[in-house]
């Protein structure tokens, strides 16, 4: 299956590692479009793949097309693949750029689908929620669901409108995440330990007790709960996070990440 990549960053180069690495496509089956020479030079040297400078009839021989750029500058993108390209599946992972909005873009294509992969794909340990166009079909679903699963797992939404909730969720999320790390550490470092001690403390807590979650499959409420021994220390400092809304205000900052999300969408599909 030839891919073509419109877009050589992190994400991008992410995904190309996990198909090499997954033995899911072969280098010679792609092909990135990169306007910025030294990325050029840097994909072939780490993945030996074919990287161009601009849009040409190449794509017109790719299967699936990734469109990784900037969502600010998807138009644009899709208005000089929309010349060129053949009848490829699109593959778009810019937050934000709506499916119709890009099918007029690319001159009325439908074969296209939208994916929200999040930035632990870049250590092949992301989550990718995926919805598609009507008109994609089940191979071509198998298709996106394969090429996002290169680097982690996935999830097919069945209303355009839960990726703004996924954005918020999982695609910030990882934000949320390093800033409760954040917090933990400056909370050990403030109860005098060391600078080293206090990020391995914080670090491994939150890896420990991910892993913990995910094999147990337990809900986290029950978990938490085995954790915290009536008149305990755990129990002291819940009360206190209990005491100041930190759940609620956690519940309102996810809202204003999608709110916003939707803005966005709005923006950038304005003729």
């Amino acid at each position: 299956m030839r891919i073509a990549f419109v877009g050589g960053g992190n994400m991008a180069r992410a995904i190309i590692g996990g198909l090499l690495a997954k033995q899911a496509a072969q280098a010679a089956e792609i092909m990135v479009v990169e306007p910025d020479s030294s990325a050029r030079l840097r994909l072939l040297a780490e993945y030996g793949v074919k990287a161009i400078e601009v849009p040409n009839t190449d794509l017109a021989h790719a299967h699936v097309v990734v469109m990784a750029v900037k969502p600010q500058n998807m138009r644009e993108a899709a208005g000089q693949l929309a010349q060129v390209a053949g009848g490829a599946l699109f593959i778009t992972i810019a937050a934000g750029i709506r499916i119709d909005d890009l099918s007029r873009w690319l001159g009325g294509r439908t074969r296209i689908v939208r994916a929200m992969p999040n930035t632990p794909a870049m250590v092949h340990a992301g989550i990718t929620g995926l919805y598609a166009h009507a008109s994609v079909g089940a191979e071509d679903r198998g298709h996106a669901e394969r090429l996002m699963g290169a680097v982690g797992a996935t999830l097919w939404f069945e209303n355009e409108g839960d990726l703004d909730a996924v954005v918020a969720v999982s695609g910030s999320g990882p934000a949320y995440v390093f800033y409760a790390i954040e917090a933990l550490e400056e909370a050990a470092r403030a109860l005098g330990l060391a600078e080293g001690a206090s990020r391995s403390l914080a670090l491994w807590t939150f890896v420990g007790a991910t892993k913990l979650a995910i094999e147990r499959g337990e809900d986290p409420a029950a978990l938490r709960a085995q954790v915290t021994s009536k008149a305990g220390t755990t129990e002291a400092a819940l009360r206190v996070l209990e005491a100041a809304g930190v759940k609620q205000h956690f519940l309102d900052a996810v809202k204003a990440a999608r709110d916003r999300s939707i803005e966005m969408g709005d923006a950038l599909g304005k003729d």
